[in-house]
Formats: structure tokens, sequence, C-alpha cells
């Protein structure tokens, strides 16, 4: 059997993510089925196996690749590039991770999989709020974790929105609400009176 090159290889592998991300947002994580799975692909379940060994691997991927991008975005183009992001992601495949949270809260041995493979993206994320707050960007008054659980929180918020088809806040808003509260105390808004 002839060996593929490894510009194939990386190509196949995007293939069969992208194809399984369609899959999962489109089914769910139980309704994905290896039939409809290959079917979405446009591969056999050896074609697809071959890169991972279940479904249950092709998921925890997915789920990784998501977090580690998230964390890159935030990082690199900061506070407002992230929230933009969360507002424009797809609810069908945002809807997935409802399942995938259910899984890490009941599933110990899923939940310790998903971390292993996150190891490195908590304290990048940390890293990045002890850097602003150096640079007077959000406030030092509260520590990197506390900040961290704040804007997780209205992320994850934004998102469960998203998923649920709610209609979202402006993304202007959302952001001023966010330098309010963890922006350096001259960031802050005086409250204004509602009409």
């Amino acid at each position: 059997m002839p060996k593929i090159s490894d510009e194939r290889r990386a190509e196949r592998l995007e293939q069969i993510l992208e194809g399984a991300r369609r899959c999962f947002a489109e089914n769910g994580y139980e309704g994905a089925t290896v039939a409809k799975l290959e079917r979405e692909i446009g591969l056999s379940r050896g074609a697809i196996f071959n890169y991972f060994p279940s479904k249950e691997d092709l998921f925890v991927e997915l789920a990784v690749r998501d977090s580690s991008r998230m964390s890159e975005i935030w990082r690199e183009q900061g506070l407002e590039a992230i929230v933009r992001e969360v507002v424009e992601l797809d609810p069908a495949w945002l809807s997935v991770y409802l399942e995938l949270f259910r899984r890490v809260r009941n599933d110990d041995d899923f939940r310790e999989r998903i971390e292993s493979r996150q190891k490195e993206v908590a304290p990048a994320n940390r890293a990045r709020i002890e850097e602003a707050q150096r640079d007077g960007e959000f406030r030092d008054d509260l520590g990197p974790r506390e900040i961290g659980i704040f804007v997780n929180l209205v992320l994850n918020g934004l998102a469960l929105m998203r998923a649920g088809g709610e209609e979202l806040p402006s993304t202007d808003l959302v952001l001023s609400l966010l330098r309010d509260a963890i922006g350096p105390d001259r960031a802050r808004m005086p409250a204004r009176k509602s009409a």
C-alpha cells in the first residue's frame, strides 16, 4: 500500500475534523453514528478511525482544538476579539458543548482525558490576565483567578444564549460592561439611569 505524504495526511485530518464537526453539530454526540460520520466526512470508517481510534477521540480532539483556538485568540488579540468570536460561533456546534459539559461533569475518565490535553491552556490564560493587570488594562485589586472566572462566566453565558437561539445583547454593550467590571478604576463608567 503506498504511503501518503505528510501534506495529504494533514489535509485528510482536516477533512475528517471538519466533517465530524458538521455531523456532531447536526446530530449531537449520541446521534452522530459512525454511518453518519462516514457520509458527512466522505471517507470510510477505516480511513476515519485510522486517524482517531474512536468517535469519542474525534470529539475530544475537536473540543481541545476549540479550547486552544479560543485561548490563542484571548492571549494574542484580547478581550474584544474573544467576545466577538463567541458571538459568531455556530449555534448548532455550541449546543454540542452542552453534551461535553455533561460528560465532563459525570464521567471522571472523560474529564481526565480533556484536562490532560489542555494542561497548558489555563496557565497561558492566567499569564495573559497577569500581563493585562501589569499593563493597567485590567484591575489589580482582584486576583487573576477571579478575573478569569468572571470572563469565563460571561463568555459561557453568551455561548449558552447563542446555542439556545436567544437574542444576544450587542457586542459593544457586552464589552462595555466587561470593561466596567474588570477594567481599571479609571475605565469604569458611572451608572446610567434607565429611561
